[in-house]
C-alpha cells in the first residue's frame, strides 16, 4: 500500500508539530544563516522539490528525497522520534526542515508560521558584532538566549545540551577574526550563557540536580578554562579593559545567584579571581562591592567570597575574624579556601582555616555528604591536611572523624608512624579482603612486624572457610601460605605447624578443605 504526505501527516501529526516547535526554538530570525535556511526550505516546498520516496507502515519510517544541487535523502523514524539527512551538515539542515514544512502544511499555514517567526527579528547579530563593545556583546548573547529561553517554562533536562550547543553555534558565527579578541569573546559568551541559564532555571523553578546539567557545567568550565589559559600571561589590549569590567560583573552575578550547584559556582568565582582579575586595585574594589551587599538570598555564603580577597590581599585581621564563621553549611567552601591559601604559599592562612574546621569534619561527613561522596572527600581532606603541621592529638582527631570512609588514610598514617599493631587492629575492626590489605600496606607490616599479622591472617582464613565452597577453601590455603611465611619471619614456624594441625582437626568433616590442606605444602 502506498502512502501520501497527507496520510503520513495525519498519522504522525503530534511528532511533526513537536519537531517543528523544536526547530523554531533553535532557529533565530536575527541570524543571517538561520534566516537563509528557512527561506531555502520554504523554496523547496513551494517548488515541489520534496518527494515521498517510501513509507513503511510496519516500521513507521518515512524516506523522502529533496531535489537540490545534489539529491538529499531525509529519513524519519517515528517510533524513535529521530530525523536524519544524508547531507554533511551535522545540525538542522534545510532538507530536514523542508520535509517537516511539507508535512506541517496539511494542518498549519506555512506562510503564517514564517511571518510570525520573522516578526521576532530584532537587531541582526552581524550588526551588533560589527560595532564591538561589551554592551553589544551582551546584547548578542541576550538576543540569542532570550529567544532560546523565550517560554517561561522549565527546560526538559535532555534538551539542555542541544539547546546550549545551538546557542553557542549562533554566537560563534559572530566571533571576531582577530586572534587577540577570540579567546576573550569565547570566555565572555560562555559566562553570559551560564548566567542566563541560571536566571531561567530560577525563574521557572527548573531542576538543576541532574546529570544533563552536570554535563553542561563540566563542558562549559572546560571551555572557560581553555579560554582563560589562552588569555592569561599575554599582554592585554587597552581597548579590551571595558570587556573585562563587564565580564567581572557577570562573574559576580553568577556567583551570588539564588541557587544551583553552589560548589561549582564558588570554584568558578575563585578561578577567575585567582587567574584573570589579578591586579590589587580591582580586587580591592570587588571586596568593597561584596561588602556592600547586606541582604542576599543565595546558597553561597558571602563570607567565603570575601575570604578569597582576604587571602589575596593579605588582610590577616579580617581573615582571622571571618574564620570564626565556619559552620557545617559552608565548611566545604572553607576547605577549598584552605587549599587555595596553601597554593598561594600562604601556609599560615591555610593552617588557621583547617585547624578551625577540624571539629566540624565528622558531623559534616556523616550528616551533610551523600554516602557516595564520603570516601572521595576524606581522601581530599587527607591530602590537604597533609600539607600542614598537626599535633598527634589533632591527627588522631582527624582520622577519627573520617570513620570507616578514611580507613586507607588512617592506614597510611599508622604505617608512617610504624604503629603496626594498631594497623592490624584497624583492619580487623573494619574487615575487607586480603587483596585490599595488600594495597593498604600488608607487605610492609609483614616485613617489620610479622608476628602482629598472624591474628589478621587467621581472621581472613576463617572467613573464607565459613563460605563453605572449594574455591573459598583454596583461598584459605593461599592465606595460610602467607601466614606461614610471616610465621617463619617471626621465628614462630612451630606455632604455625601446631595451628594448622588444630585447624585440620577442627574441620575434619569438611572433606574438600582437608583435600586442599593435604595437597598444599603447609606442613613442609
Amino acid at each position: 500500500m502506498s502512502f501520501t504526505f497527507v496520510e503520513v501527516s495525519r498519522i504522525h501529526q503530534e511528532f511533526i508539530g513537536n519537531t517543528l516547535n523544536t526547530f523554531e526554538q533553535q532557529l533565530h530570525p536575527s541570524s543571517k544563516e538561520d534566516s537563509e535556511l528557512v527561506t531555502r526550505a520554504m523554496f523547496s516546498v513551494r517548488n515541489q522539490a520534496v518527494k515521498l520516496h517510501n513509507y513503511s507502515a510496519f516500521n513507521q519510517t518515512l524516506t523522502c528525497q529533496i531535489q537540490d544541487v545534489r539529491i538529499a535523502e531525509v529519513v524519519i523514524q517515528f517510533p524513535r522520534k529521530h530525523i536524519s539527512c544524508s547531507c554533511p551538515q551535522k545540525n538542522i539542515c534545510r532538507h530536514q526542515l523542508a520535509v517537516i514544512f511539507k508535512l506541517s502544511q496539511y494542518f498549519i499555514s506555512l506562510q503564517e508560521w514564517a511571518t510570525k517567526w520573522r516578526s521576532k527579528k530584532t537587531i541582526p547579530l552581524q550588526t551588533l558584532a560589527a560595532q564591538r563593545s561589551p554592551e553589544n556583546w551582551q546584547r548578542m548573547a541576550d538576543e540569542v538566549l532570550n529567544y532560546t529561553f523565550k517560554d517561561k517554562r522549565p527546560i526538559e533536562s535532555f534538551l539542555l545540551p542541544s539547546l546550549v550547543d545551538n546557542s553557542r553555534l549562533k554566537l560563534q558565527r559572530q566571533r571576531p577574526f582577530e586572534r587577540e579578541w577570540q579567546s576573550l569573546f569565547d570566555l565572555f559568551m560562555e559566562v553570559a550563557m551560564l548566567k542566563r541559564l541560571y536566571e531561567h532555571a530560577i525563574e521557572t523553578n527548573m531542576s538543576l540536580d541532574n546529570n544533563y546539567f552536570g554535563f553542561y557545567l563540566d563542558n562549559t568550565f572546560d571551555r572557560m578554562w581553555q579560554a582563560l589559559d589562552e588569555i592569561v600571561g599575554k599582554p592585554r589590549l587597552f581597548a579590551a579593559e571595558p570587556f573585562f569590567d563587564a565580564l567581572q560583573e557577570n562573574v559576580r552575578a553568577v556567583a551570588i545567584m539564588e541557587k544551583g550547584a553552589p560548589h561549582h559556582r564558588f570554584m568558578f568565582y575563585l578561578k577567575f579571581w585567582s587567574m584573570l582579575f589579578t591586579d590589587t586595585k580591582r580586587m580591592a574594589k570587588e571586596l568593597i562591592t561584596i561588602d556592600a551587599i547586606h541582604s542576599l538570598q543565595s546558597d553561597i555564603d558571602l563570607t567565603t567570597l570575601k575570604m578569597i580577597f582576604y587571602i589575596l590581599l593579605d588582610t590577616t585581621a579580617s581573615l582571622t575574624q571571618a574564620v570564626e564563621e565556619i559552620q557545617l553549611d559552608n565548611l566545604e567552601a572553607f576547605i577549598v579556601l584552605a587549599q587555595f591559601a596553601l597554593d598561594q604559599d600562604k601556609t599560615s592562612y591555610g593552617e588557621l582555616i583547617l585547624k578551625k574546621a577540624l571539629p566540624l569534619i565528622q558531623p559534616y561527613i556523616q550528616n551533610y555528604l551523600t554516602p557516595v561522596r564520603r570516601q572521595k572527600f576524606t581522601r581530599l581532606l587527607n591530602q590537604i591536611y597533609g600539607q600542614i603541621a598537626l599535633s598527634e592529638d589533632e591527627e588522631l582527631a582527624l582520622y577519627a572523624s573520617f570513620g570507616k570512609y578514611g580507613i586507607d588514610s588512617f592506614s597510611d598514617y599508622l604505617l608512617r608512624n610504624k604503629r603496626y599493631t594498631d594497623w592490624v587492629a584497624l583492619h580487623q575492626l573494619h574487615p575487607s579482603s586480603i587483596s585490599y590489605l595488600d594495597q593498604s600496606g600488608l607487605k610492609e607490616v609483614v616485613a617489620n612486624a610479622p608476628e602482629a599479622t598472624l591474628p589478621l591472617y587467621h581472621f581472613y582464613a576463617m572467613d573464607e572457610i565459613q563460605q563453605k565452597s572449594r574455591q573459598n577453601y583454596k583461598q584459605a590455603v593461599r592465606i595460610w601460605r602467607a601466614m606461614k611465611s610471616a610465621s617463619k619471619k617471626a621465628g614462630k614456624l612451630d606455632y604455625f605447624t601446631s595451628y594448622i594441625e588444630t585447624v585440620q582437626q577442627q574441620y575434619k568433616r569438611l572433606r574438600a578443605l582437608q583435600e586442599e590442606i593435604n595437597k598444599s605444602n603447609l606442613f613442609v
